[in-house]
C-alpha cells in the first residue's frame, strides 16, 4: 500500500518519502494552485484514492475529515460547509477525501463501494495516519463531520476507530440499523439532524438514498445510543432558539460522560436535508429548507475545540 502524500505549492511543507508502517509516501500527481490546499492521492486496496488538505496559517492544533454526502465530493464538501474559514479559526487542519462512486462504504449495504467490499475505516485510518505524522497533530486532536452519507461513514469510523478519533459531529446522518457500534474507548458526539428531513428520515427506519434502500436508526436513538455507550448522564434541554426562517434550534446536552466526553444532539425543527446555514445548491423543493438559526460549521468546530484528549 503506497500513499502520494499532498505538497503545498509553497515552502510550508516540503516533499518528503518517509517510511510510516510500511507505507511509503511520494509527492502527488497534481497540486491546487491555492498556496493553502493541497491535492493528494492515496493508495489503498488497489484503488488510487483522492482528497484535498487545507492548511491553516500558523500553529496546527487540529485535524479535521470533512466527509461529504453521497454523489458529492470532497471539493463540494468544502465549498457547501465553507470549512476552511471556520478551521483558520482554531488551527485546524482539513482533509476532504473523496468517496469511491461519489459515496462511502459506511455499513449500510446502500452504496456501491459497500456492494463491492470497499474498507473505507481502513482507507480513512491510513489517512488519518499519514496527515497526522505529516502536520504534526497533536495526539488525541483527531476529529470527522460530514453530511449525509458522510455522517454516517463518520459515525461509522468513530465505532471502530475511537483510538484515532476523539470527537465527530454527523450532520443529517445516523447509522445502519445493522451496524455494530462497540467503540473501544468514549468519543464526544454532536449529531445535528433536520426535523423534516426528507431524505434520511428523522424519525429513521427504511430510507431510499442515492445507492440504494437501507434501515437507518432514529436520530434521537442514536444519540440515546451515544450516551449509553459514554456513560452519560441524563441530557439537558437548552432552550429553544430560532431566526423567523421557519425553523428553530433544539439542543439536548449531556456533559460529564466518561473519559470527559460530550454528547450533545441539535434538531433543527423545521430543517431539511441540509447542512445548517451552509451554502447548499440543491433546490429547497427536493431537500427541505436549510436554517439560517445554526451554523453547523461554526458548531462542529467549537465543539472540537472543546473536546480533544
Amino acid at each position: 500500500m503506497s500513499i502520494l502524500a499532498p505538497v503545498h505549492t509553497t515552502s510550508r511543507v516540503a516533499a518528503v518519502i518517509v517510511a510510516l508502517l510500511g507505507i511509503a509516501v511520494c509527492p502527488p500527481a497534481a497540486v491546487s494552485a491555492a498556496p493553502d490546499v493541497t491535492q493528494g492521492a492515496l493508495a489503498f486496496g488497489g484503488v488510487q484514492r483522492t482528497f484535498t488538505v487545507h492548511v491553516p496559517p500558523g500553529g496546527l492544533n487540529g485535524l479535521v475529515v470533512n466527509l461529504h454526502g453521497a454523489g458529492s465530493t470532497g471539493a463540494d464538501q468544502a465549498a457547501v460547509t465553507n470549512y476552511d474559514a471556520v478551521a483558520d479559526q482554531h488551527g485546524f487542519v482539513v482533509a476532504y477525501p473523496d468517496g469511491i462512486d461519489f459515496s462511502w462504504a459506511d455499513g449500510r449495504g446502500a452504496s456501491v463501494p459497500d456492494r463491492q467490499g470497499v474498507d473505507d475505516v481502513g482507507f480513512l485510518s491510513a489517512l488519518i495516519t499519514s496527515l497526522t505524522q505529516q502536520y504534526g497533530i497533536p495526539a488525541g486532536r483527531v476529529f470527522v463531520t460530514g453530511m449525509s452519507a458522510g455522517g454516517f461513514m463518520a459515525q461509522r469510523l468513530a465505532c471502530d476507530r475511537a483510538d484515532l478519533v476523539a470527537a465527530v459531529a454527523p450532520v443529517a446522518g445516523t447509522l445502519g440499523s445493522a451496524v455494530p457500534c462497540a467503540p473501544s474507548r468514549p468519543v464526544s458526539v454532536l449529531a445535528v439532524h433536520g426535523s423534516a428531513d426528507p431524505v434520511v428520515p428523522f424519525n429513521g427506519g427504511a430510507m431510499v438514498g442515492r445507492g440504494g434502500p437501507s434501515d437507518i436508526v432514529a436520530a434521537p436513538a442514536m444519540a440515546g445510543r451515544w450516551r449509553g455507550l459514554n456513560g452519560c448522564p441524563p441530557p439537558v434541554e437548552e432552550p429553544v432558539t430560532g431566526v423567523g426562517d421557519g425553523t428553530a434550534v433544539a439542543r439536548s446536552v449531556s456533559k460529564g460522560c466518561a473519559g470527559g466526553t460530550e454528547v450533545d444532539f441539535v434538531t433543527i425543527t423545521g430543517g431539511g436535508h441540509t447542512w445548517p446555514a451552509g451554502r447548499f445548491s440543491l433546490p429547497a423543493v427536493s431537500v427541505g429548507p436549510t436554517t439560517q438559526a445554526y451554523d453547523a460549521s461554526v458548531a462542529s468546530a467549537d465543539f472540537f475545540a472543546a473536546h480533544g484528549r
